[in-house]
């Protein structure tokens, strides 16, 4: 099943882990991001595509 803004398959989402900490993420589909709790990062979501690299992500607190 795919999510209806991005177009992003669940699943693939469910795979996905944080290339820092090896952890899970979590997707925040209002704000187009893919969480890493531990690392305190937010991945973006561009054209539909996760951007998996740290130097792109956002620091969260």
């Amino acid at each position: 099943m795919s999510d209806a803004k991005t177009g992003l398959d669940r699943r693939m989402l469910e795979a996905l882990i944080c290339p820092e900490t090896r952890n899970t993420l979590k997707y925040d589909a209002e704000a187009q991001e893919l969480i890493s709790e531990t690392a305190k990062l937010a991945f973006p979501i561009r054209n539909g595509i996760p951007v998996m690299l740290v130097d792109e992500a956002r620091k969260i607190d």
